[in-house]
């Protein structure tokens, strides 16, 4: 939405290159230097390209004859009958890669240059890792049945595993599913199923921050039940949003179905009903103490802060706690105006906020957002508007650790570059679509950027990770 054209095409690979250059001006001298990774050519690519969380690593799928490999970084992997398309995945920290291999009419995880036992298929969720990257977990189909493959070793088959998991638990220690057994469903937590239910919630299980709690939606009949660490909450006619445990693992809250109404309930304890909850506005503070969400009557949106109603609007987004849990914000439409409303103060109204750039600074302190006005971009800082550009990167907002800086991808004209306290970087044609500028320290960030060039009546992409020095 009224963002630069993340381009991603797909890769040649080529000899690591490196360029440095100096940017200068009043405020910032930035020192960057490129890290060549890949060249990209549409033609010779199946899919997008992917990059690792911190942006360093780059893998794409392609094709050559009737064969299919992977090229991790520049090498060419094992070629394979197929690789499943959307199954290319990196581990969090961004030092595997694991996909999908067709294997003589099978499918098999590889992992690395680790080829795991052949099924007759895969599960939806797909390979999913532990938050560490040590660990991994798939569904898996064999003769009829469907079973969870963890660390390689199959666990009890049943008739189906249900969409969306496995899950790992934050620790990395504990995986949870739940599994169909006849005409009910089981939810299975370390190999150990619990109750059977007529149906699970879907994407509705999950563990605790601690990972000691596991929680999801069941039902019975016609009724819609909370299952919290084995134990049913109350009955409800229906659910309207996955559960939540607090920051500190000590509270639960959800959105239930009432009488038509929808409602939160906090550890046991149902709020007013409303017409209409927000999607996933539901959230404990920081410290989680306290919960926002908004809420609908009518034809009005109001947010609803610790069981207070705020001022009513004609949309809502957010809210979101800082934080310290000391403030919250949110934006809000009245009209054809939106604005940013902090610590309930309305602010400048604009033609549009982007949705999802609204943060506060890791101090607490600052509040930045991206708005519109005149057909132009900006970002809004603390009240104090930056300037304007033709388009801002959705989701390139941020915050150095220490809050001193803020850093976005800007365009104008065909030229992308990172901005950083009002400061332009070097120009680009943008950034993969995917990827993050990250913070290394205070005066030092990276992040990855391509620029495009017409060789021989093809469109051919180089991509590169520049890392960049602030004085």
């Amino acid at each position: 939405m009224r963002t630069l054209n993340a381009l991603i095409l797909l890769p040649l690979l080529l000899p690591a290159t490196g360029r440095t250059q100096t940017t200068s001006s009043l405020e910032l001298r930035r020192t960057a230097s490129e890290k060549f990774i890949g060249q990209f050519e549409p033609s010779s690519m199946v899919g997008l390209p992917i990059f690792s969380p911190d942006g360093r690593h780059m893998a794409y799928v392609s094709q050559a004859g009737m064969k299919r490999f992977v090229v991790l970084d520049g090498k060419q992997g094992k070629s394979y009958d197929g690789i499943s398309n959307g199954s290319l995945v990196f581990s969090p920290d961004g030092g595997k890669v694991a996909f999908l291999a067709g294997i003589n009419g099978r499918v098999a995880v590889v992992l690395g240059d680790q080829q795991g036992k052949s099924y007759d298929g895969i599960g939806e969720g797909g390979i999913v890792f532990s938050p560490n990257s040590q660990r991994v977990a798939y569904a898996a189909k064999s003769g009829g049945k469907q079973f969870v493959v963890v660390d390689g070793k199959e666990d009890k088959p049943y008739d189906g595993i249900g969409k969306g998991t496995p899950i790992f638990s934050p620790n990395s220690q504990r995986v949870a599913y739940w599994a169909q057994v006849g005409a009910n469903v089981v939810v299975v937590v370390d190999g150990k199923e619990e109750k059977a239910y007529d149906s699970i919630g879907e994407k509705t299980l999950g563990f605790s921050p601690d990972s000691q709690r596991v929680a999801y939606w069941a039902r019975v009949g016609k009724n819609a039940i909370a299952v919290v660490d084995g134990k049913e909450e109350k009955p409800f006619d229906q659910f309207a949003g996955g559960l939540i445990f607090s920051p500190d693992s000590r509270r639960v809250a959800y959105v239930a179905v009432a009488g038509g109404k929808q409602l939160v309930v906090v550890d046991g304890n149902e709020g007013k009903r409303y017409d209409g909850i927000g999607e996933g506005s539901l959230t404990f503070s920081p410290d989680s103490h306290r919960v926002a969400y908004w809420a609908g009557a009518g034809k009005k949106r109001f947010a609803v802060l610790d069981g207070k109603e705020d001022r009513s609007y004609d949309l809502i987004g957010g809210p979101i706690f800082s934080p310290d849990s000391r403030r919250v914000a949110y934006a809000a439409v009245a009209g054809v105006k939106q604005f940013v409303v902090v610590d309930g103060d309305q602010k400048k109204s604009y033609n549009a906020i982007s949705r999802g750039t609204l943060i506060f600074s890791p101090d607490s302190r600052r509040v930045c957002y991206q708005a519109q006005t005149g057909g132009k971009w900006l970002i809004v800082v603390n009240d104090k508007e930056e300037r304007a550009y033709d388009g801002i990167g959705d989701g390139s907002l941020t915050f150095s650790p220490d809050s001193r800086r803020v850093a976005y991808w800007a365009g104008s004209g065909r030229s992308r570059f990172v901005v950083v306290d009002g400061n332009e970087g070097k120009s680009f044609d943008g950034p993969p679509k995917g990827t993050t500028i990250v913070f290394d320290s205070t005066n030092a960030l990276h992040y990855t950027a391509f620029r495009l060039n017409a060789r021989g009546g093809n469109t051919i992409v180089d991509v590169y990770v520049v890392e960049e020095t602030i004085d």
